[in-house]
Parts: C-alpha cells; structure tokens; sequence
C-alpha cells in the first residue's frame, strides 16, 4: 500500500490505524505514518468502518493541527490497486460534490441476487422470489459489489452523517480483474494475479 500512496503527490498525510504493533512496524517500514494506535473500544471484527475512520480523522488532526476535506479510506485486503484508481474516486467525489464515491466491480450474473437459492429442511427455493421469473442472463440488471480499492468520503460525510455512505453516494466502476482478500483462496488469486502482472 506505500507503495502506491508514494505515487499519489496530493496526498497530505498517510496513516494507518491498527492495534497491532507488529502491524505498525511493518506499515511504518512502508513509509506510512502510525502517529497513534487504534484504542480498544475500536478494534475488532464486528467494529464498522466509520468510527474506526473518524478516530484516525481526530486523532491526525489533532496530530497535524490540520483539518482535511477529503479522507481515504485504502483497506489492506486489495492488493491489486492502482495510483489511477484512487484519482478516480478523488476526482470524482470533488467533482460530483458527493458524500462519498466507492469503488465497485460487476458482479458476474452466476451470482446475481436474483440466481441466489436458499435450501432450507432439504429443500431448494429462491432466496428472491423474482428469480422464478428469470430464464436468461439478457433479463438481468447489472449489480455491483464493493471491491475495496478505495473510499473516498467527504469530511462532511464522515463526522456528521457518520458513516462512509451519505445520501448521496456514487462509484468508479473497475473492469479489471481485482481481489479482495477474505479468504485463503483470494490471497492464492492474488498472488497468481501479481506474479502475472510482474511477467507482462
């Protein structure tokens, strides 16, 4: 991840937020910065983002004696991200004066909601009833899924709707293959996906 925030000149302040001091130390020998470690009452696997994002907000600020417009939130588990995608976001949410702009990617129509089964008491149904209707992908809707290559959210957004979606929230659309990490199978994808891209 330091790796591509170097690439990104507007940057102000790049920092991570963990409780783990191993962690820290690796992100800090990535040129990121740790100024503070993430308190208790934030840490773990049921804590949303928003409040994880605005302490990180509060406690730069307070750090740098700055306020930032514009925060960015760069999850660990998508490797595969790149400097453009990231503008993109950026450009977009100034641009569009939107609460916040994510990152999607299309869900392939194997998995649209609509083909999505249930099995409950041995016995198969559709988890939407729509879905007896559909006889072919051409009937299908696009829908997306977050990839977690970049957030970017307004201060606005984040301290006072808090939340890293406000009512008015739009997407950059990626069409290149990308892996977010939550299973070992997707840290094997994506080690397959980076060794590809060193041999092109």
């Amino acid at each position: 991840m330091g790796k591509v925030v170097k690439q990104l000149d507007y940057v102000d302040r790049a920092v991570v937020s963990t409780d783990h001091l191993e962690i820290a130390r690796i992100a800090q020998e990535s040129g990121l910065d740790v100024p503070f470690m993430r308190p208790e009452e934030f840490s773990g696997d049921r804590i949303p983002d928003w409040p994880v994002l605005q302490h990180a907000l509060n406690a730069t600020e307070d750090d740098d004696n700055e306020t930032y417009d514009i925060i960015v939130m760069l999850p660990p588990t998508s490797p595969l991200r790149k400097p453009e995608h990231i503008t993109m976001a950026i450009e977009k949410l100034i641009d569009g004066s939107y609460d916040a702009v994510w990152t999607l990617s299309e869900t392939d129509s194997k998995y649209h909601p609509y083909k999505q089964l249930t099995l409950e008491d041995g016995l198969v149904g559709y988890y939407d009833d729509k879905g007896a209707q559909i006889t072919a992908r051409q009937q299908l809707s696009p829908t997306y899924y977050r990839n977690g290559v970049a957030y970017a959210i307004s201060r606005n957004c984040l301290i006072n709707s808090r939340s890293i979606k406000g009512h008015k929230t739009s997407a950059v659309i990626i069409d290149e293959q990308i892996v977010n990490i939550d299973t070992e199978f997707d840290f094997m994808l994506a080690e397959i996906l980076i060794e590809k891209e060193k041999s092109n």
